[in-house]
């Protein structure tokens, strides 16, 4: 489980793709690896991932035939720089909003807009996940707790303030790029108990 709160970033120092899957090596910015023992989660960019083996500066991890399926991960490359966040721990301030590292599906960035000193994001999304979104609700791109500011026709759009854009890749990102989107989770359960419902209906 995870917030959405970026502490760190992450380079990748190799990839290797092996049986179908992805096996990366990254390097962290700062995370402190003596606290991240083997088998422990972590989420890149949106995606959870096990830790499999470590050195004193840099860690392993596999990603699946489906993972790659879903997520970015398949387009990273050697030297691309992704965001990092350890696995929540009880006592742990809840700064964002709980996040699973399961990605529901794929965004496209529409528009990339300065307002002041912060910036507009707009995004394309799968027809499927419109539902899942709300004005003021919650959803994580690329692992970054963010508020809906507005729904579109296709997606939604998002105000990002200077410091979510100094310490995450989102700065880094252009128009036309593919993100990582994870709903809500309250939205959902909502969404998955109306099908049950007699005349349910998500759309």
């Amino acid at each position: 489980m995870f917030t959405g709160i970026i502490t760190h970033q992450g380079m990748i120092l190799e990839v290797e793709n092996k049986d179908g899957g992805r096996r990366l090596v990254v390097r962290p910015d700062g995370l402190d690896l003596g606290r991240i023992a083997i088998g422990a989660s972590v989420a890149h960019s949106g995606v959870c991932l096990t830790v499999a083996g470590k050195t004193v500066e840099s860690y392993s991890v596999y990603a699946s035939p489906e993972t790659l399926a879903r997520t970015t991960l398949g387009d990273w490359q050697q030297g691309d720089t992704i965001n990092l966040e350890a696995s929540l721990r009880l006592g742990d301030e809840l700064g964002g909003h709980l996040v699973f590292g399961h990605v529901d599906g794929l965004g496209r960035i529409a528009a990339i807009d300065p307002s002041g000193e912060s910036f507009r994001l707009a995004f394309d999304m799968p027809e499927d996940l419109r539902p899942l979104v709300a004005v003021k609700g919650s959803i994580a791109v690329d692992g970054v707790s963010l508020t809906v500011n507005e729904v579109t026709d296709t997606g939604f759009a998002v105000m990002v303030i200077p410091h979510t854009w100094d310490v995450t890749t989102l700065r880094h990102r252009r128009v036309g790029d593919r993100v990582n989107l994870e709903a809500d989770m309250l939205a959902r359960y909502v969404a998955r108990q109306l099908e049950f419902v007699p005349g349910g209906d998500r759309s």
